[in-house]
């Protein structure tokens, strides 16, 4: 694969937790090589406040954050996806618009922290635990040699890495 800046959607249902933080990580450890972008098939309208609290701890930026719809990413003038993450079960089971470029795909379910019942710190470490795990993934993703793998490589990279 050529060596440019590749753009990712990370996909969850409401888009106010997880793809938001993959966004925002991605973002931050890909720079120069990736641009992060987050929706879901049924947003929430909102960020979920607990992780807005947390980025905004760990010193992502904020402002632009938003729960979308994952139709603008399939509209006329959408930015062209390479890479396209789920991170909910209920996501990767639904049928997803048609994405313009046809982007590589690879479920990275994991928990919702937003369903996390239980005292505050709990919650709240449910979001940070989430947070770890992703960084993980995406940390390893955007380390993958890109202009050294054929498709079907990098495809078995992207399974290999939502297993993890």
């Amino acid at each position: 694969m050529p060596d440019r800046i590749f753009n990712v959607l990370f996909l969850c249902t409401g888009n106010s937790a997880r793809s938001i933080m993959g966004e925002v990580i991605l973002n931050r450890e890909g720079i120069g090589k990736f641009k992060g972008y987050s929706a879901g098939s049924t947003p929430k309208g909102w960020v979920h406040p607990y992780t807005l609290d947390l980025i905004r701890k760990l010193n992502h930026p904020i402002k632009d954050l938003r729960s979308k719809d994952w139709d603008e990413f399939a509209e006329e003038g959408a930015p062209k996806l390479d890479f396209v993450f789920t991170l909910c079960d209920e996501a990767a089971n639904e049928v997803c618009p048609i994405w313009p470029g046809q982007p590589m795909t690879a479920h990275w379910g994991m928990p919702d922290p937003a369903a996390v019942e239980g005292t505050e710190a709990e919650k709240r470490l449910a979001f940070a635990e989430t947070y770890r795990m992703l960084r993980n993934r995406i940390s390893a993703f955007v380390n993958l040699p890109m202009s050294s793998l054929d498709r079907l490589s990098l495809q078995k990279h992207l399974v290999d890495i939502g297993r993890s």
